[in-house]
């Protein structure tokens, strides 16, 4: 009995990634906008909109589009009939990522961290300043 409970927490240890135990797949990213109160939609890659709000405003996105794939979300600003902005908002590399050299392994390099996200990592604001022409309509 002992030599399984063993085996199961070595297979366990072995299981972990880096990145996935001390980091997120999902961030809360703070949209802003100078002058506030402008509507605003996230877009993500596949041109879907996953958020629609008025800023300023906390947005919970994924870090994640798939397996090895960084999210890529564009946020269009807009208010009644003013010219439009849009802003990207993109995933960077999780620098915990690189601790599966050390503590995941392979498994977390090749398979968790890229599969769970959380290898991703999004911005926690973004803030744009809106032209003043858009600012007044």
């Amino acid at each position: 009995m002992r030599s399984s409970t063993i085996l199961t927490l070595a297979l366990l240890a072995t299981l972990t990634s880096c990145a996935s135990i001390v980091s997120k797949s999902k961030y809360p990213v703070s949209i802003q906008s100078d002058p506030a109160g402008l509507e605003f939609d996230v877009v993500d890659k596949a041109g879907k909109t996953v958020h629609h709000g008025t800023t300023p405003q906390v947005v919970t996105l994924e870090a994640d589009a798939g397996f090895f794939q960084r999210a890529h979300y564009v946020v269009h600003f807009h208010k009644a009939v003013a010219r439009e902005t849009d802003v990207e908002l993109v995933a960077s590399l999780d620098p915990w990522y690189f601790g599966n050299i050390l503590f995941g392994g392979l498994i977390g390099i090749v398979i968790v961290d890229p599969l769970t996200g959380a290898m991703w990592k999004l911005p926690k604001e973004l803030l744009t300043k809106v032209p003043t022409e858009v600012a007044t309509l």
